[in-house]
């Protein structure tokens, strides 16, 4: 209900839309270009993400490499590049959650994780 009984101005409605459209676009280009890292092994592989999930870089300590045991380097890549990816989607929500509240509450919008 608009306060008076009046009408919603259908323009002014439009144009908020808009701009809240242009701040979450604006919002989804910032996190591509930030990185974001994460980390395994007490820090014998680190990974760096951007804050939308592209895997950027990857740092293996000389001490993580081991031929005989190839098994836990793979593992301490996989817990890194996740932990990396948990951070990005913590930027997310920091910084695309409360564009998505204005435009309807968060969940439903197509192309947001959350």
């Amino acid at each position: 209900m608009i306060p008076g009984g009046g009408q919603p101005n259908m323009q002014q409605l439009l144009q908020q839309a808009q701009k809240m459209q242009q701040d979450l676009a604006n919002a989804q280009e910032e996190l591509a270009r930030t990185e974001v890292d994460g980390q395994a092994g007490g820090g014998l592989v680190k990974a760096t993400v951007t804050g939308s999930g592209e895997l950027r870089g990857l740092v293996i300590d000389p001490k993580a490499v081991d031929p005989e045991d190839t098994e836990t380097l793979a593992d301490l890549v996989v817990a890194a590049v996740q932990a990396a990816n948990e951070n990005a989607q913590a930027l997310q929500q920091q910084k695309l959650g409360p564009l998505a509240q204005g435009l309807g509450g968060g969940s439903g919008i197509p192309g947001l994780p959350f």
